[in-house]
């Protein structure tokens, strides 16, 4: 059982999409008076990216401290020169693993979180990577996704784990010196009425913290689950639970993606349907854009947001960040944007007609599902042989 450190007297304001969460990240860059720290997977200097940028550049020169930590891999395409010009202006920039994916199990190990600490009294957690959705011209609209922005006594952990991240990847990168020995008076006094944890995923004492807590939650479901999963794989355990729920009475929801983002992911995700189908449990794919939320709500009081997806990548390699919120009001808000979308904008997986379909398009989803945990097993991690405690 994951001991989970509930913490009381939070506001909690669920942001749908780039649309809200932008604006509202670069005003609070703009007011941040002593400390920054940013992690994002991907970091684009497209529309959005330049705006960012700018922020960042704007608070180091009136002599706030930023910390902006991005991934080796994610934020490949992010140009020498604009990296270049924010270390000139004062920001402190890391690169967490910056070779590319190799041979070699840890290149496989990311930092996938999407996290920001602004003088360690705001903080914002979620799915939203500093990208524009509608910079693809075939993004007819943006990206589906969450993130939450939080006040209270949880930037306590929030910002904890911010700072700790940061000096161990500015040791590896022998940044001592970047390592900020003065910690700020944090968010301790209550700022609302909200209940929430926060839930990382690490390769030490984390390792599968975030996973548990999805367990934990499904395990105890009564009524209903409803889950909205990007990159949906999920080990043996984690089905199992999905189709006990399912077989127990509570009705269980899948929203997953429709379009086709990455082909290998799609066909294996897509391996799973029938077992899950026949558990009773609905699958709804996302159609009017790429869906990229990991979010889940369970009997319409416990919620979470953040950056996990439920396959290997998130839950067994790459560093994530997840909050957890026991609220009732928060969990119903969050619902009804879910079943919005499952309603008007995905399209329903029919049990009939997915049994129906050609041995040929079967045959495709089994062999890219096996290639899947076949390159998991040469890595070292094959899920399917392991144990959940």
């Amino acid at each position: 059982m994951n001991n989970l450190h509930f913490m009381d007297g939070n506001t909690i304001t669920l942001l749908h999409s780039g649309k809200e969460y932008f604006p509202k990240l670069e005003a609070a860059i703009d007011s941040a008076q002593q400390e920054i720290y940013l992690e994002s997977y991907i970091f684009e200097y497209d529309q959005i990216g330049i705006k960012i940028v700018d922020a960042l550049k704007r608070a180091a020169q009136r002599n706030v401290t930023v910390h902006l930590l991005i991934d080796g891999f994610g934020s490949r395409k992010l140009p020498t020169k604009v990296i270049q010009n924010m270390l000139n202006v004062g920001v402190k920039m890391l690169i967490f693993r910056p070779e590319i994916f190799g041979l070699r199990r840890h290149r496989f190990r990311r930092m996938h979180r999407k996290l920001v600490v602004l003088d360690a009294q705001i903080a914002f957690v979620g799915g939203i990577n500093i990208i524009d959705d509608l910079d693809d011209p075939e993004m007819q609209a943006p990206r589906f996704d969450y993130a939450v922005l939080i006040k209270g006594p949880l930037l306590l952990e929030i910002h904890s784990a911010a700072r700790h991240l940061w000096m161990l990847v500015a040791w590896a990168h022998f940044k001592k010196r970047w390592i900020n020995r003065t910690v700020l008076r944090r968010a301790d006094k209550p700022q609302g009425h909200q209940c929430a944890a926060f839930v990382i995923r690490d390769n030490l004492r984390h390792r599968r913290d975030i996973e548990q807590v999805y367990l934990d939650a499904i395990n105890n479901a009564r009524n209903e689950i409803i889950i909205a999963n990007a990159y949906f794989l999920p080990g043996r355990h984690f089905r199992q639970a999905l189709n006990k729920a399912a077989q127990r009475g509570v009705r269980v929801l899948l929203l997953l993606q429709g379009k086709i983002e990455y082909r290998l992911q799609h066909h294996a995700t897509h391996a799973l349907y029938g077992n899950l189908l026949d558990a009773g449990i609905e699958i709804h794919e996302y159609s009017k854009s790429y869906l990229h939320a990991k979010v889940a709500v369970i009997d319409n009081h416990w919620a979470t947001v953040g950056s996990s997806n439920i396959d290997p990548f998130s839950l067994l390699l790459a560093r994530e960040a997840n909050v957890v919120i026991n609220d009732e009001p928060f969990a119903n808000e969050l619902r009804s944007s879910l079943k919005q979308a499952i309603a008007e904008e995905s399209v329903s997986v029919i049990r009939k007609e997915w049994i129906a379909q050609s041995w040929s398009s079967l045959a495709i989803h089994r062999i890219c599902y096996h290639l899947v945990y076949l390159m998991q097993s040469i890595l070292g991690y094959d899920q399917r042989k392991e144990t959940t405690h």
